[in-house]
């Protein structure tokens, strides 16, 4: 899964000094924040309801490796803190909350039985706000919307292709930016319910540890340049749909 400046002096003087980073090296760090899993979930979502011959061009132009290669390529002209993200990122800390989420996947059952508990006893009080502060600091609710936003407004695109009609990308944002808050929304109330129960025997210290392990200025920057990026790209392959 899964942000704060360094003091502006500081800041300038590392930049001063520092390397762009290399795409490749990115694509570890991509993977440790979660940002890989939207790289390879897009072509499979994408493809829910397409024909064979559409499901095969979708599988092309949205390919997970070479979408994040891409994305890192991008991402490494602006960011230059690998190291310093990686030794967050990376982390006996971080591994162990890695573990969690793992587990919670490998066992989806009790997410389900767990989040009809908090319909009949919604969450509240310090934990909650823990909860609420790490999905900030990691961007995870931002990552999820993004994805669910940009793949939607894609089938839309194709939708419309479909029935000899088309939109070019301000039209289509026009169109679609109404879904944006909603589902902003539901993807906020899924990553709070997965948090919550992922991390329900990890003492509230480390969780608070755990989110200033993303709040670090490093993470920050990876995961923003990332959210900006990644519609970039996604615009980039619709139009080529769009020929």
């Amino acid at each position: 899964m899964r942000f704060f400046l360094l003091p502006l002096l500081l800041l300038a003087a590392l930049s001063a000094r520092a390397e762009p980073a290399s795409p490749r090296a990115l694509l570890p760090l991509f993977e440790l924040a979660g940002i890989h899993l939207l790289c390879e979930q897009s072509a499979p979502l994408l493809q829910r309801g397409q024909g064979e011959a559409e499901q095969k061009r979708l599988a092309q132009l949205f390919a997970g490796e070479a979408f994040c290669l891409e994305l890192a390529t991008r991402v490494a002209a602006r960011f230059d803190a690998v190291q310093q993200a990686r030794e967050r990122l990376d982390s006996p800390l971080a591994r162990r909350f890695t573990a969690l989420e793992r587990a919670v996947g490998e066992q989806p059952e009790g997410l389900a039985e767990y989040r009809q508990r908090l319909l009949e006893q919604p969450p509240r009080g310090a934990r909650l706000e823990l909860v609420k502060r790490l999905d900030a600091a990691a961007r995870t609710t931002e990552l999820a919307s993004l994805l669910r936003y940009e793949v939607g407004k894609t089938q839309a695109l194709l939708a419309l292709r479909a029935r000899g009609e088309n939109l070019d990308e301000a039209e289509l944002q026009a169109q679609t930016q109404k879904q944006a808050e909603a589902i902003r929304q539901s993807s906020a109330q899924a990553v709070e319910s997965f948090m919550l129960y992922a991390y329900r025997q990890m003492p509230s210290d480390q969780l608070a540890e755990y989110a200033a392990l993303y709040e670090d200025a490093s993470v920050s920057r990876l995961l923003a340049i990332s959210l900006d990026v990644v519609p970039q790209l996604f615009a980039e392959r619709r139009e080529q749909l769009r020929r």
